[in-house]
């Protein structure tokens, strides 16, 4: 990085934009070139290529971000914010909860009023100013000081924290808090970068997603680098991002296309798909993977742990599916991946990114066909890591998944009873019901998210109460289980199964929860099943069939936390002889779910050797073993297959081939 003595004497300048609080003390830097980026390894692809990236003209900063007494000048509303989630409650303490555009209102009236334009920083200059002449990891060197922390970890529930300005030193150019305190808001959307030298770039002339740097509190400590970049919706607010400000000489334009972003879109048939008659014949055919990995070097992000499905069938004819790839599954890392099974063919394509916000957990994603040439995707959205404190988005596509809508938020506040489940139907009223986990640990239940308007726009009838015991049964507002499957039966009310919650019946033993709403969701009453419970990595399925009955796909126990006497159920084999079976089975009922005559292990008796993939691993299936363990999801086509997805492998079979059991 060009510097030089009296460079950095300029930049320690200080001047004072008055305002009726805290002045905003700007700090004047120079002109000058660096080298931006990093190595790009791993999760950190998208900070490379290391380009040279030239600022012809200094530039006055903010010594600190904005402020809470500095914002609520301009925005006076915003003080009902103040202390949410234990942070920002003081006047000096950086300001958050405020949008991108929300930012830029603040540079337009702080510039009216003071007769100059202000606006935030590009992305260049907020990584030259953040690094003030050094090549290292932080401003700091290769490490950054504990004293600088500031509770720097993932954490489920925010710790109380100050969020106070200008607490710690700045670096050589006179700033304060580039790394941590908050993220901050910067000009660009977000894109990849390129090898080639700039020169004042601004980033893509258009894009979804804005970029924010320098890391916050409650985020580990390397993503506080130097180098590091985050994204962010431009609606989204939360309580880990804010911003600092810079006075300009003129407004920014793009810089060439160069930086422009291309519209992606597959080859993927846009034609009429003629499906198959439902046959009564029964069907069956041989597992397959649909997590396929991509070829190295294509630049698909593809991690060690593969895991929680989604899919629906495209009116083209082909498969849709995606999952979440991430090396922890709290991880700031996750990405989702698709895969696609083309019409009149064997196998899946190998992995593709379908939707990432860079630095955000994603977990959880739901798809859904409304049988009107829309696709639907509905993902979770953390603030930094981990999976309780999501937001929720949805996009929509007109093309078969060719091309999808911007992500659009439809639960904007970052927080539990938003983790996405697999799985969403629509009502006889035409209604779009999306469950989704109502916290983070293993019986926290099940949330009901509703819309009426086609998933423009989403209600939690939750009364805010917790959940009730369920030793005795009872009355509660949130679903009974994690991970639950919610149909709606011929009488209009809902009911549900989840992982979890577990209730004991009548024999003395441990059921699955069901749960009634004969409300839409508003309360819940519960009772046990006469299934019996799942536990850790799995998830069970529960929708109507095209044919009228309900189908339930689950497990016979947990393979080692189901005690041994109670693992395994008995089944009926197509020539009536009856035996135990362990694993995965389907279960039918033709009463809205009081009794499930039809139960069958999920295997063909062929022996194989499978990968399960994720928690499930490798497992022998057989005539008496099916797959042990697996997060499942499922579709069924117009022609009546069964399209079932475990982690890693994908099943199909008909509805005939499940009533062999009954012959």
């Amino acid at each position: 990085m060009k510097s030089t003595a009296m460079a950095v004497a300029m930049a320690m300048t200080v001047c004072a934009v008055a305002t009726g609080s805290e002045p905003i003390k700007m700090v004047d830097i120079p002109a000058g070139y660096f080298y931006m980026g990093s190595r790009a390894l791993g999760e950190n692809f998208d900070e490379g290529p290391v380009h040279k990236v030239t600022l012809t003209r200094p530039m006055r900063m903010s010594a600190t971000e904005i402020t809470n007494a500095q914002y609520e000048e301009f925005f006076p509303e915003h003080r009902a914010l103040r202390g949410k989630n234990g942070v920002s409650a003081d006047d000096n303490d950086a300001v958050v909860n405020v949008s991108y555009h929300d930012a830029l209102e603040f540079c337009k009236k702080l510039g009216q009023r003071e007769g100059r334009i202000y606006r935030l920083p590009t992305e260049a200059e907020w990584e030259y100013a953040c690094r003030g002449g050094t090549y290292t990891l932080y401003n700091t060197g290769d490490w950054f000081p504990d004293s600088c922390h500031k509770s720097q970890r993932v954490a489920r529930d925010f710790d109380p924290v100050s969020l106070r300005v200008g607490q710690f030193a700045p670096n050589a150019f006179g700033l304060y808090d580039m790394h941590g305190n908050v993220e901050e808001w910067c000009m660009d959307y977000y894109g990849p970068y390129t090898a080639d030298e700039a020169t004042d770039p601004c980033g893509p002339a258009q894009g979804e997603y804005r970029v924010t740097r320098g890391g916050s509190h409650h985020t580990p400590v390397k993503y506080l680098r130097s180098a590091n970049r985050s994204a962010m919706l431009p609606d989204d607010r939360h309580s880990q991002t804010g911003f600092r400000i810079v006075e300009s000489d003129a407004e920014l334009q793009h810089s060439g296309e160069e930086w422009s972003v291309p519209a992606v879109r597959r080859d993927i048939s846009a034609g009429e798909f003629m499906w198959d008659t439902p046959s009564d014949t029964p069907f069956y055919l041989p597992p397959i993977p649909f997590v396929v990995a991509p070829q190295c070097g294509n630049g698909v992000p593809f991690y060690r742990h593969n895991h929680q499905p989604a899919v629906t069938w495209c009116d083209n004819g082909d498969l849709l599916a995606i999952w979440f790839s991430a090396n922890e599954e709290n991880g700031r890392e996750v990405t989702v991946l698709s895969s696609r099974l083309k019409a009149g063919c064997g196998e899946w394509e190998e992995a593709r990114e379908f939707f990432r916000v860079s630095d955000r957990n994603l977990t959880g994603s739901s798809l859904l066909n409304d049988g009107n040439g829309t696709l639907l995707h509905i993902n979770g959205m953390e603030a930094s890591g981990d999976w309780q404190n999501l937001a929720m988005i949805a996009r929509r596509s007109h093309d078969n998944g060719a091309t999808w809508s911007a992500p659009e938020i439809i639960a904007p506040e970052h927080t539990r009873r938003h983790q996405v489940i697999a799985g969403p139907s629509i009502t006889a009223e035409g209604w779009i019901i999306q469950a989704c986990d109502a916290g983070p640990g293993g019986n926290d239940g099940t949330a009901l998210h509703i819309s009426r308007d086609g998933g423009h726009t989403w209600e939690d009838p939750w009364d805010g109460a917790p959940l009730p015991d369920f030793s005795d049964g009872g009355v509660g507002s949130t679903i009974a289980g994690i991970h639950a499957g919610v149909v709606q039966l011929a009488d209009g009310s809902l009911m549900a199964l989840g992982r979890g919650n577990s209730i004991a019946g009548s024999d003395g033993k441990l059921h699955m929860p069901m749960s009634i709403s004969r409300d839409m969701g508003r309360t819940w009453t519960y009772s046990a099943s006469p299934l019996p419970p799942i536990d850790g990595g799995q998830r069970l399925v529960l929708r109507r069939l095209n044919e009228g009955p309900l189908l339930l796909v689950s497990f016979t126990g947990h393979p080692q936390r189901t005690p041994e006497t109670d693992r395994g159920m008995e089944f009926t084999a197509p020539d009536g002889t009856k035996a135990k079976g362990y694993g995965m089975y389907a279960a039918v009922s033709f009463d809205d779910g009081r009794t499930w005559p039809v139960r069958r292990l999920v295997t063909d008796s062929v022996p194989r050797f499978l990968d399960g993939g994720a928690w499930t691993g490798f497992f022998e299936s057989d005539s008496t073993h099916a797959e042990p363990r697996g997060y499942l999801c499922a579709t069924q086509t117009p022609d009546g297959i069964i399209h079932l997805l475990s982690s890693r492998l994908h099943y199909r079979f008909n509805l005939a081939w499940l009533l062999e059991a009954m012959q």
